[in-house]
C-alpha cells in the first residue's frame, strides 16, 4: 500500500515475519543508529487507516527534514506499538500516556519529545492535557454513578490511560474503592475510545470511559452528538499522548525529528492535520511530565 510520497504501510504480521531490516546506514558500528528508513506508528483508533492519510503532510515534512524514507507500521493494539518500539521495528511512535510509561519502564531509552496542545472542544479543555470522562446515553436512565450499579461498563484497552488506568484508580473511590468488576455486572474492552463512544450510543454498553479529545473526534465526524450523552464523571487533567523516539537514534537525527513536530504549525500543508487533532501546534514534553501516570499506576498496583 502506497501513499502520496511512497509512505509504505507495514502490518503487524509483516513485522512479525521478520521482514524488517535495521538499515544502520552511515552510523555503521557506531554507538548511535542512523537508519535509511524511519518507521512510524500510532496507537490504534477506529479510524486508524484514515488517520494514516491525515498524517501524510506530517510524513512529507518529516521526510524532508530528516532526508529519510518514512514507513508506517499499522498497529493492532496499544501493546503492538509498545512491542514494535521495544523490538526496534518502529523508530517514532505516538503512545497513550500509560502505554508510554509501560514502554519506558521496559526500555528507559525510549524518549518523549512533544505532544499537541489542544484547542477547547466539546468536552476537551485547552492545553496539552485531557481528561477521562464517564459517559452514558441520555434517556437510558443512567444519570449518576449510583444508577450504574449492576450495569455494563465499556473500557477501551488494557494499556489505555483514560480508558482503563484512571477508571481503575481515580474513579474507584466513587464506588467505595471496589473493583470495577464488583460494581458493574460486566466490564468489557471495546478496543478504542471511538468504539466505546459508539457502543454507549448504540446501547451495547450502558456506560463507557473515554478520553475527552477522542470523544470530541467522534462528535466532529458527525457520528454522534454531544447532546446524546450524559457526562457522569471527570478525572483530573493528564498529559496528552506522547510523541516518542528510540533513544538509540543519533542525536542529530532526533533533533531533526523533534524540530519537525515543533515547527509543524509553520507549514501551510499541515494545517489540515492540526485542525483534525484540534490543535494549534506541538509543544515540548519531557519524561517527568508523565510522572502523574506513574503515580496512578503505582497506586493501582498497591490496591
Amino acid at each position: 500500500m502506497e501513499t502520496r510520497r511512497g509512505l509504505a504501510v507495514l502490518t503487524a504480521a509483516v513485522v512479525a515475519m521478520g521482514t524488517w531490516a535495521s538499515g544502520a546506514g552511515s552510523a555503521g558500528a557506531q554507538e548511535c543508529e542512523n537508519p535509511d528508513v524511519l518507521r512510524f506508528s500510532i496507537i490504534p483508533t477506529e479510524e486508524t487507516a484514515q488517520e494514516v492519510a491525515l498524517y501524510e503532510p506530517v510524513i512529507d515534512y518529516l521526510s524532508e527534514q530528516t532526508g529519510k524514507e518514512i514507513e508506517f507500521y499499522m498497529p493492532t493494539s496499544y501493546a503492538s506499538v509498545i512491542e514494535a518500539m521495544l523490538g526496534g521495528w518502529v523508530d517514532i511512535a505516538v503512545h497513550g500516556p500509560n502505554s508510554y510509561v509501560i514502554a519506558n519502564e521496559e526500555d528507559p531509552t525510549i524518549e518523549v519529545f512533544a505532544t499537541y496542545a489542544k484547542k477547547p472542544g466539546h468536552l476537551q479543555e485547552e492545553g496539552p492535557g485531557y481528561q477521562a470522562v464517564l459517559i452514558t446515553k441520555k434517556g437510558s436512565g443512567f444519570t449518576d454513578i449510583g444508577s450504574l450499579k449492576g450495569a455494563v461498563l465499556g473500557l477501551t484497552d488494557p494499556a489505555s490511560t483514560s480508558g482503563n488506568l484512571l477508571p481503575r484508580v481515580a474513579f474507584t473511590p466513587e464506588i467505595g474503592n471496589k473493583e470495577l468488576e464488583d460494581y458493574f455486572s460486566n466490564v468489557v474492552y471495546t478496543g478504542g475510545h471511538d468504539l466505546s463512544t459508539i457502543a454507549v450510543f448504540e446501547g451495547k454498553v450502558d456506560a463507557g470511559f473515554v478520553a475527552t479529545h477522542r470523544f470530541d473526534n467522534v462528535v466532529d465526524r458527525g457520528m454522534v452528538k454531544l447532546d446524546d450523552f450524559n457526562v457522569i464523571w471527570r478525572s483530573t487533567v493528564i498529559p496528552q499522548d506522547p510523541f516518542t523516539y528510540r533513544g538509540a537514534l543519533c542525536p542529530d537525527l532526533k533533533e531533526k525529528i523533534r524540530n519537525t513536530f515543533l515547527t509543524l504549525h509553520k507549514r501551510p500543508e499541515a494545517k489540515s492535520f492540526l485542525e483534525n487533532v484540534n490543535s494549534n501546534k506541538f509543544v515540548p514534553m519531557q519524561d517527568a511530565d508523565y510522572n502523574i501516570i506513574r503515580e496512578l499506576a503505582a497506586k493501582k498496583e498497591s490496591n
